[in-house]
């Protein structure tokens, strides 16, 4: 088997950050929303900068407001997903989006999803779990709800929680509450970070929000070498995401890219696509780039992909047949 026929396990997806953009625009135009000049002249998604990204980004998801909404998107995110050969994939959801923050709201749109979820493990061979994220550029106040809603849902589906958001806003711990919630819920514990905030960032986050098993994105930690030492001596994984990392100019090209540094200095990595049709990638386009220019092999993708589902948020029994598959 060529390394481009791997299946491939995919643990950093926004779901409203993966809706491609024609979907928006016909959901737009079903509900007669005015959603701004969002799109470019040929239909994607139109940003200057990582500020204007996140207003993209939130004015792209204001249409997405039921449950049935979420249920049509989620069907769509994992036929793409399955196009490029992921059979596990975990995804962000924000009760700010889905119900404003309301638990009993919440609960219809995580059934609408989870439904979806269950018929595309059957029919299109993907298993999803969701993690609950808080904005962190909203507030550590507006973080609480969407760490009660995380711990009103935790079970099958609702397997982690995090943080998402522009990370230049206040410290990790400001956010300790919604953390200390969705642990003892029994909730796997990940968080954004060291995209933008460097090896300093990824640090602060580690020691002020105990628990944290990922950091999402981490590449600032390739500028110590002290914490790489430390994250690989504590197993803590990374869910880099190169494309989306280059396309919002954290690095300029994929040579500048630390992912084979970091992986050389012992730290787990998994590589994800982000918000794919924000930045014009898919998991074949990450894992194509990868071969190019780094020149990974069969070997070094099953052992990405070993590594991914070895992070995952999930139960055993799934574990160990997604490591199946990912073998046979």
């Amino acid at each position: 088997m060529s390394w481009k026929d791997l299946p491939k396990v995919e643990l950093h997806l926004h779901l409203e950050g993966a809706a491609p953009p024609a979907f928006i625009r016909d959901l737009a135009k079903e509900k007669n929303a005015d959603i701004g000049g969002i799109f470019d002249e040929r239909g994607n998604y139109a940003y200057a900068d990582f500020a204007e990204f996140l207003k993209v980004y939130e004015a792209a998801t204001s249409v997405l407001t039921t449950p049935a909404d979420y249920a049509r998107l989620t069907r769509v995110v994992l036929e793409e997903c399955a196009a490029h050969g992921v059979i596990y994939a975990e995804t962000f959801l924000s009760p700010d989006f889905c119900g404003g923050g309301d638990v009993k709201a919440w609960w219809e749109y995580c059934a609408a999803m989870a439904e979806v979820a269950e018929g595309a493990e059957k029919d299109l061979g993907i298993t999803l779990k969701g993690i609950i994220t808080c904005i962190r550029h909203f507030g550590p106040e507006k973080a609480r709800a969407p760490a009660e809603c995380a711990a009103e849902t935790a079970g099958d589906f609702i397997t982690g929680f995090g943080m998402a958001g522009a990370e230049t806003v206040g410290k990790p711990g400001d956010y300790a509450w919604a953390f200390d919630c969705a642990r003892e819920a029994g909730l796997r514990l990940t968080c954004h970070a060291g995209e933008w905030g460097g090896a300093q960032m990824v640090r602060d986050t580690l020691d002020q929000l105990p628990g944290i098993e990922r950091i999402g994105h981490g590449v600032g930690a390739s500028q110590d070498g002290a914490l790489m030492e430390r994250l690989a001596r504590e197993g803590i994984t990374l869910e880099v995401c190169p494309g989306s990392n280059i396309a919002l100019g954290v690095f300029r090209h994929w040579h500048d890219h630390p992912i084979e540094k970091l992986r050389e200095n012992g730290v787990a990595v998994t590589v994800s696509t982000d918000d794919p049709p924000f930045f014009h990638t898919t998991m074949t386009r990450e894992y194509k780039k990868l071969n190019e220019v780094f020149g990974w092999d069969e070997d070094d993708f099953r052992s990405l992909n070993e590594d991914a589902i070895a992070a995952a948020f999930c139960d055993e029994a799934t574990r160990e047949d997604i490591l199946k598959r990912l073998k046979a």
